[in-house]
């Protein structure tokens, strides 16, 4: 096995239940990362695994330039019903990379099939502190430095604006006085580069691993929808971690009553029991395919397999039954009045923000002047193996100040977390704290 680093060692699972997972010593960590804020319906969900188990032994995959499939159709169905009125149409793709990357060349597509190949229009905006992928393609449209950095030179590197990042506001403003300045860019950077040239703009409506949970202010995503129509631009949603309910909304957009026209997502799609991510397309770009060429030109072998479209199907209809999407809201609700003002007088502790079971807390050196900590600290990283030796998984994450200083951890349990197990998550992230604080 090739690890993910050869630095650093780590316990070896042996299984999971419910919210815990359990090395091969028996002992118990409560999984308040959802593995990578993916598993929301818990682990050991024996319906999920027996669909998984029945779909294989009858076929588990056929070729799409060969096959239909029911269940990918039942899939698909389910997938559509969460999203906005408007959008019929779905691909399914390995990952929450691969959706991304099938948008960025579904919105440089969709204007070739709609004006013609003389379409000039091929440029992804998007926004600084944001991560879409790991591929190549959507490095270039992702702003975060960490993950760019060894790769640059491989990288067609598409335009950024700034990120409603309010707590340190790029522009020096407070809101609501700032006149939502970063949204606003997203016009004036169309306008200097020329619209004719812009396919799309991209972004996270809650920003996720890369800063946090930024939740925009509640202008935000309704000027940015209204710039993009202005001016021709297709809007992409990435809700590949704050879709499927994470946020107390089938999709985050919907907090804002916004409607994209590629929507982004994975993770929580079948919640960790299968890899699998999908492209919801909305019927106006589907339109343009269908009266067009009538394909997509592009593919990965796996795509629509129908084992993993038996786990979206189960995966989504146990959501459904358990009604966890309005689970995910209540407890937002919860956290927000009973865990936010305790959790900001700590010492570490700068901003508190997010949605649903998507929390991040900013930890900073001074929490008046809003002092990030020296990148060789590796606060968030600490703050990490302190809760893991408390029996705790959480989800660090850096450099979302300056490219190099700035650290933030997300708390994002599975949305069929208990009221007794939420009080442990209180507990331990408290605790850690305090040990971290006393380290540093």
């Amino acid at each position: 096995m090739f690890p993910r680093s050869f630095k650093e060692d780590h316990p070896r699972i042996r299984r999971g239940e419910g919210v815990y997972l359990y090395d091969e010593s028996g002992r118990a960590f409560l999984d308040a990362a959802s593995g990578a804020v993916s598993a929301n319906i818990g682990y050991g969900v024996e319906e999920v695994a027996e669909a998984i188990a029945r779909q294989t032994r009858d076929v588990p995959f056929a070729h799409g330039s060969v096959w239909d499939a029911e269940v990918n159709e039942r899939a698909a169905s389910l997938v559509a019903e969460l999203a906005p009125a408007g959008f019929g149409s779905v691909w399914f793709v390995n990952s929450g990379s691969e959706a991304m990357e099938a948008a960025m060349k579904m919105a440089r597509q969709f204007f070739l099939e709609r004006d013609g190949v003389s379409s000039s229009k091929y440029l992804i905006i998007g926004r600084q502190n944001s991560y879409h992928g790991s591929t190549l393609g959507t490095l270039g449209i992702g702003g975060n430095v960490n993950r760019r950095r060894l790769f640059m030179p491989m990288l067609f590197d598409h335009p950024k604006i700034e990120a409603p990042y309010c707590y340190r506001c790029p522009y020096g403003a407070t809101y609501p006085g700032c006149g939502i300045r970063c949204a606003e860019e997203l016009d004036r950077t169309i306008r200097r580069i020329g619209a004719r040239y812009i396919a799309a703009f991209v972004a996270e409506p809650v920003g996720g691993s890369t800063a946090g949970a930024l939740v925009p202010p509640e202008e935000y995503w309704p000027r940015i929808r209204e710039i993009c129509t202005v001016h021709d631009v297709l809007l992409i949603a990435d809700e590949v971690m704050t879709g499927c309910g994470r946020t107390g909304r089938n999709f985050a957009v919907d907090h804002w009553g916004v409607v994209p026209d590629l929507i982004g997502t994975a993770k929580g799609l079948a919640a960790c029991y299968y890899p699998v991510g999908a492209l919801i397309v909305s019927d106006r770009v589907a339109e343009a395919f269908r009266k067009g060429s009538g394909v997509f030109a592009h593919s990965h072998t796996f795509n629509g397999m129908p084992a993993a479209s038996a786990a979206v199907v189960a995966v989504l209809e146990y959501m459904k039954k358990h009604r966890l999407v309005e689970r995910a809201a209540r407890w937002g609700e919860f956290i927000e009045k009973e865990w936010v003002p305790e959790l900001v007088t700590q010492d570490l502790v700068g901003d508190v923000r997010g949605k649903g079971l998507l929390w991040g807390l900013e930890l900073v050196k001074d929490r008046v002047s809003k002092e990030p900590f020296p990148a060789a600290a590796g606060v968030a990283s600490r703050l990490k193996a302190l809760a893991l030796e408390r029996g705790m998984t959480l989800y660090p994450g850096r450099s979302m100040v300056d490219g190099e200083r700035g650290d933030n951890v997300i708390v994002a349990p599975p949305l069929v977390i208990a009221r007794e197990e939420m009080a442990r998550v209180r507990e331990i992230l408290l605790d850690s704290l305090k040990a971290l604080a006393r380290e540093l």
